[in-house]
């Protein structure tokens, strides 16, 4: 507000501007700052592993993007939802960029987001269940709008592993969004989950309602 203030006199506007309209305007000039500074706040938090946008994208259907689909998840629905989108394909080919695009665009819209790779995620599953902090990671995770899980799948999940994903999936489930990106197609995921129950469990919760993306060929930035 002060800011604005000063360009108002800097700029002699003030005399004449009524007291409703100065006041309108400084008011404005706040709630733009703050919203700026919380969109700063929620992207640094997020930790995207790339600086990406739906803007930078390069949608082409022959590559696995649907224009249509990517307009329609930027407006939001699928974080208030609850829903799943599911984005597979070869390396190199775009997933992590379009999951941190969409992250991104979360982020404006004043979500929190959690980018994980998954075998770092499992770390730290790991050590939290070792230092006792385990149920406060969980509960952290659960409240996140929009959580987004890259490279999943790299390696088979193992014993305890299995339960803590699931914990995360279930905790999850139709309350709060979530973004899986993987090499492997959906089709193997019930041989990395492992054990059969667990599988089943994930699968039907994360796999029948969500959006998908199958992408090919090489990054999804635009070529400058």
């Amino acid at each position: 507000m002060a800011s604005c203030w000063q360009t108002l006199e800097e700029t002699r506007r003030t005399p004449e501007l009524s007291l409703k309209d100065g006041m309108e305007l400084l008011l404005q000039a706040e709630s733009d700052q703050r919203n700026v500074n919380r969109y700063a706040r929620l992207l640094k938090s997020a930790g995207f592993r790339y600086n990406a946008s739906i803007e930078e994208l390069r949608a082409e259907s022959a590559r696995g993007m649907d224009r249509a689909l990517i307009d329609r998840l930027a407006m939001g629905d699928y974080i208030r939802n609850g829903e799943a989108i599911l984005i597979t394909g070869s390396t190199g080919c775009g997933k992590s960029f379009l999951a941190s695009a969409l992250g991104n665009r979360a982020c404006r819209q004043g979500y929190n987001v959690a980018y994980f790779n998954m075998q770092k995620l499992l770390m730290r599953l790991k050590v939290s269940r070792l230092d006792g902090s385990i149920i406060k990671l969980f509960d952290k995770l659960a409240k996140t709008d929009l959580l987004i899980l890259d490279d999943f799948g790299l390696t088979p999940l193992q014993g305890q592993q299995q339960m803590d994903f699931m914990e995360i999936i279930e905790d999850r489930h139709a309350k709060k969004a979530t973004i899986i990106a993987s090499q492997l197609p959906v089709a193997k995921w019930f041989d990395v989950i492992g054990e059969e129950t667990i599988a089943d469990a994930i699968l039907d919760r994360v796999v029948h309602t969500s959006y998908r993306f199958t992408l090919s060929g090489d990054t999804l930035r635009k070529k400058q």
